[in-house]
């Protein structure tokens, strides 16, 4: 293909159009008259400028700027290209304008949806932190189960979600940032806390528990590391609400060791030791799959792994 027709082929716009970087350094020849000014101005050096404006003669296939011992001066040709060159410089200062307030848009917000263990106690020290670097960013947290999590995020109603269950749903993406593990508790009166040796596996599976509700990640470990529940004693919707179920002597549950620490402390809710049975779990972070967390959804995201 010869040179004229290598200029009327199809070549993206890309390939024909000088780059920003050097239609600003030509405005600046233009504002200074002078290459080494110019150069100086925007924080490179003349030789690289000098070869930057070279590279855009050759892309244009005219001359630009007149070199001379007492300063550079523009050519006919190059007055022309610089007023096209000022437009354009100043269409890219009003995109660039319109991509801040976006940005500034997207930071001012943080949805985030997380399970119930996560919400009550992981999250709060997690949003203090960010709130001390981002003042102005409102957080809306909804607190459920992991289920009502993935649902929120793929609904675009959340930017980040936590989950403490077996798997990742479908269409989401995840990184793990804690381990937890899930202990058996009663309140001290009751008869487990009596006895001599650990709780056998089976015997626990086949006892009612005051349990979370379907759906929820601590109800998911259980019941996959068990091969199977009793019916429950009590079913409820949040880890606070059987803790307090515990408590009271209603009966033994399965809980997150962050939830019980200080019952545990105060001898409110006894330990119970299990055999045979592995109650750990990872707790994680997930975002919809392709949309990885930006602005503060990936700075509460790295604080979270401080």
């Amino acid at each position: 293909m010869s040179e004229a027709e290598e200029r009327r082929g199809p070549r993206s716009l890309a390939h024909r159009v000088p780059d920003l970087g050097a239609l600003e350094l030509l405005l600046a020849v233009a504002r200074t008259g002078s290459l080494g000014a110019a150069a100086r101005e925007l924080g490179v050096t003349q030789p690289a400028a000098s070869s930057r404006i070279r590279s855009m003669e050759r892309q244009l296939g005219v001359a630009l700027v007149d070199r001379s011992p007492r300063g550079s001066r523009l050519t006919d040709a190059g007055a022309l290209v610089t007023d096209w060159a000022r437009r354009i410089v100043e269409a890219a200062e009003a995109f660039d304008a319109g991509a801040q307030a976006l940005r500034d848009r997207r930071d001012s917000r943080l949805r985030v949806a997380a399970s119930m263990t996560i919400a009550e106690y992981l999250l709060p020290g997690w949003l203090l932190a960010l709130r001390a670097g981002r003042p102005d960013t409102a957080v809306s947290l909804l607190a459920g189960n992991s289920t009502t999590v993935a649902e929120r995020l793929l609904a675009d109603e959340a930017d980040l979600g936590f989950v403490e269950g077996l798997t990742v749903p479908a269409g989401l993406d995840s990184a793990v940032i804690a381990h937890d593990h899930l202990i058996v508790v009663t309140a001290p009166a009751h008869p487990w806390a009596r006895r001599r040796g650990p709780l056998a596996a089976d015997e626990l599976a086949t006892t009612p528990l005051i349990l979370r509700e379907r759906g929820s990640g601590t109800r998911q470990v259980l019941d996959a590391a068990l091969g199977g529940l009793a019916r429950p004693l009590i079913e409820l919707s949040s880890t606070t609400a059987v803790k307090a179920s515990a408590v009271g002597g209603a009966g033994p549950a399965v809980l997150s060791e962050l939830a019980v620490r200080e019952e545990l402390g105060l001898r409110r809710l006894v330990r119970i030791p299990v055999r045979d049975v592995l109650l750990g779990r990872d707790l994680r972070a997930v975002w919809r799959t392709g949309h990885r967390p930006t602005g503060p959804a990936r700075e509460l995201l790295s604080l979270t792994r401080g």
